[in-house]
C-alpha cells in the first residue's frame, strides 16, 4: 500500500503546483482583458474624435483646398506665412489677448469671494447659491438669447434701467457699436464662467484644514489676514487649475459671440475661432482656416504646460 500510494501523491503535488504556476498567467490574461472590454470603447472614441480629426487638421493646414474640391493641393507653411500679414488675423488674435485678461480676471475677482462666502458658511447662503448656479445650468446658447434681449436698444432691459434711474443719455446699442459690443460680450461670458469657478473654489476649499483658521483667529489675524496668509496659499494648485482652463478658454471662445454678434459689427468682436470659421465654411478656405485652428491650439498648449510647469515648481517648494 506504501509503495502505491507515493506516486499517486506526488503526482497530486505535480498537479496542485503546476495549477498554482497557470494562475498568475491566467490572472494576467483576465486583467488584459478587462483593460481592453473598459478601455477600449473610450479609447477607440477618443482616436475617432479627437486624435483623428486634429491630425486632420494639421494636414488640412498645409493645403489649400477650399472644402468642397476632392483634390487637396499640398503648398507646405504657405497659409501660416500669410497669416503673418493678414490684419484680419492680427485684430482677432488682440480680441483674444483682451478677452483672455479681461474674461480671466473678471470671473475670479466674483468668484473668488463668492466661494469664501459659501464655504464660510455666511447668511443667505442659499441664496448665493442659486445666483452662481443659474448661469451654470444654462446653455450658452440659452445665455446669449437672454443677453441680447437685455442689449436690445429699443426695448432691452439694460436701457430701461438707465432710463429709469435718469440716465438716458447712456443709452446705447449696445451690441451695434464698434466700442461697446465687445465689451457687451463680455459681460454676458463673465456672468455665464463666474459659476463654474466657484465650483471649483469651493472644491480647494474643502481641503483647508479649519483648524489653521480657528489659531488664525486667535492670533487676532483679521478677514483679508486670513485670506491671504491661510486660505490663498491653501487653494494655490485650484487657483493655478482655474487660471490654466480660463485662459485656455478665452482663446478657443465662440459660441457666446456667435450667437451675440457673429463677429460684427464689421470685425468689432471677431476672434481666432471665430474668424477660422468664417474663412473655412463661409469664404470656402478650408485649409487656411485650418491653419488658425492650429494657431489656437498652439496657443492653448503652450498655455497650459506654462501652467503646468508653475503648478510643478510650486508643488516642488511647497
Amino acid at each position: 500500500m506504501t509503495v502505491g500510494t507515493a506516486p499517486v501523491s506526488t503526482g497530486i503535488r505535480g498537479f496542485l503546483a503546476a495549477r498554482r504556476a497557470g494562475r498568475p498567467r491566467q490572472a494576467r490574461r483576465t486583467s488584459r482583458a478587462l483593460v481592453a472590454v473598459f478601455v477600449g470603447p473610450s479609447l477607440l472614441i477618443y482616436l475617432m474624435f479627437m486624435v483623428y480629426p486634429f491630425l486632420g487638421t494639421v494636414m488640412l493646414s498645409l493645403t489649400s483646398w477650399d472644402g468642397f474640391a476632392r483634390t487637396k493641393d499640398f503648398i507646405g507653411l504657405d497659409n501660416y506665412v500669410v497669416l503673418l500679414g493678414d490684419e484680419a488675423f492680427w485684430n482677432a488674435l488682440v480680441h483674444n489677448l483682451l478677452w483672455a485678461v479681461v474674461g480671466t480676471a473678471a470671473p475670479i475677482l466674483i468668484g473668488l469671494p463668492l466661494a469664501i462666502v459659501l464655504w464660510s458658511g455666511a447668511r443667505f447662503r442659499l441664496a448665493f447659491r442659486a445666483m452662481y448656479f443659474l448661469p451654470v445650468i444654462l446653455p450658452s446658447v440659452v445665455a446669449g438669447i437672454i443677453w441680447g434681449w437685455i442689449y436690445n436698444p429699443l426695448f432691452g432691459v439694460l436701457n430701461s434701467l438707465l432710463e429709469g434711474v435718469g440716465l438716458g443719455s447712456f443709452t446705447n446699442g449696445w451690441l451695434g457699436d464698434p466700442d461697446t459690443a465687445l465689451w457687451a460680450v463680455l459681460g454676458a461670458a463673465i456672468w455665464g464662467a463666474f459659476g463654474t469657478l466657484v465650483v471649483f473654489f469651493l472644491a480647494g476649499l474643502q481641503g483647508i484644514d479649519l483648524n489653521l483658521i480657528d489659531a488664525a483667529r486667535v492670533d487676532g489675524a483679521n478677514a483679508w489676514q486670513r485670506t491671504r496668509h491661510v486660505i490663498l496659499p491653501g487653494i494655490a494648485p485650484m487657483f493655478t487649475f482655474v487660471l490654466t482652463i480660463t485662459l485656455v478658454g478665452a482663446f478657443s471662445v465662440f459660441d457666446i459671440i456667435y450667437v451675440l454678434t457673429l463677429g460684427g459689427p464689421g470685425t468689432a468682436t471677431e476672434v481666432l475661432a471665430g474668424y477660422a470659421y468664417k474663412m473655412a465654411f463661409g469664404r470656402n478656405f478650408a485649409g487656411y482656416g485650418s491653419a488658425v485652428a492650429m494657431i489656437i491650439a498652439a496657443l492653448s498648449l503652450v498655455l497650459a504646460i506654462a501652467f503646468l510647469k508653475i503648478r510643478e515648481r510650486g508643488q516642488v517648494s511647497g
